[in-house]
């Protein structure tokens, strides 16, 4: 079942390199409705009947004198970074939870997260069992919990790229000179998200542009939709985003005018499912992580999970895809 308390985070400016983030480029198109309506008696599912059986035996064998544990399973919860409003968040991730559940016969909750740190730490601690996070924000997390395994990953995620913005007022012509932005006025996404910041800083710097020396310092949006928002303002001058959400709010003509495209990156690896290493125990589910990537691998190509997240499909990831993330990001101070 999706959660909805959530509070977006403020834009912030002039602040150094720590680690903290990345994106979900996901369409806003979604499923509408709200939750269906529930029968006072509704039926039992196998899992509830497993689950009543064991609560039987665990009161027979403490009726016997003899001490016993709850092995009830807890629900699979579910989180991402979030890189996107959180209405759009709430309607994707809420529709992978609902698809999940039913495949997997399992319950499952999705969790909204303030920021990108907050992802991280959360999934660090167990509170989180399976993230759906940016390329930095997933090295951040498997780096930091012994054990976690990447899951999945988009088809597009193979080669994603992020895609440089100016108002079109006072920011120079479309190129693929960088140096061209230097003397902007200029803001990432979040500090640690991967299309956002930790790229784009990378390919400035190989165009000899300091990526912390724009006026004023940089800000820091702290989401790809903010990003637009802030650059249609005339608030910042350019500032960069995720690729795939700027060509899905362009599909759905929801780009202010103002803001133009100046240019875009070469490709990267980028997003991807990462599973805990204590889920499958606590959920009561042996192999999560493979009946995970079969629920992923086959989804259907009308399925709503599809085209919420933008892709024509969902592909097995591993840790050494990300092995230049984790190169950058160590360069550029973001990992530890």
């Amino acid at each position: 079942m999706a959660g909805t308390r959530r509070s977006p985070p403020e834009v912030s400016r002039d602040r150094p390199l720590p680690p903290r983030q990345d994106v979900v480029g996901a369409r806003r198109a979604a499923r509408s409705g709200g939750p269906e309506a529930q029968s006072p008696l509704p039926p039992l599912s196998r899992r509830a009947l497993l689950a009543g059986a064991g609560v039987a035996l665990v009161a027979a064998v403490t009726g016997c004198g003899r001490p016993a544990a709850s092995t009830s399973p807890g629900p699979l919860r579910v989180g991402a970074i979030p890189d996107q409003d959180p209405e759009v968040l709430q309607r994707l991730h809420g529709t992978v939870a609902d698809a999940m559940s039913r495949a997997l016969d399992l319950e499952v909750e999705y969790t909204p997260v303030t920021d990108y740190a907050a992802a991280v730490s959360l999934f660090r601690t167990g509170d989180l069992d399976l993230v759906w996070f940016g390329g930095l924000t997933g090295v951040q997390a498997r780096l930091q919990t012994p054990g976690a395994e990447p899951v999945a990953q988009r088809d597009i995620d193979r080669a994603f790229t992020s895609v440089f913005v100016v108002n079109a007022d006072s920011g120079p012509a479309p190129s693929d000179d960088l140096t061209a932005l230097a003397p902007l006025r200029f803001t990432y996404g979040s500090e640690t998200s991967t299309s956002g910041r930790l790229m784009p800083a990378w390919f400035l710097r190989e165009a000899g542009v300091d990526p912390q020396g724009f006026p004023g310092g940089p800000g820091f949006s702290g989401s790809h939709d903010a990003t637009l928002a802030l650059v249609a303002s005339g608030s910042y001058q350019a500032g960069v985003l995720n690729a795939q959400v700027w060509r899905s709010r362009t599909a759905e003509g929801a780009v202010d005018p103002a803001v133009v495209r100046y240019a875009e990156t070469p490709p990267y690896s980028d997003y991807h499912w990462l599973l805990g290493p204590r889920a499958a125990e606590r959920t009561g589910v042996p192999g999560l992580r493979d009946r995970l990537l079969d629920f992923f691998t086959g989804l259907p190509a009308d399925s709503p999970v599809l085209e919420l997240f933008g892709a024509e499909a969902f592909v097995p990831v591993r840790a050494s895809d990300h092995d230049r993330i984790e190169e950058i990001g160590r360069d550029l101070g973001l990992v530890s």
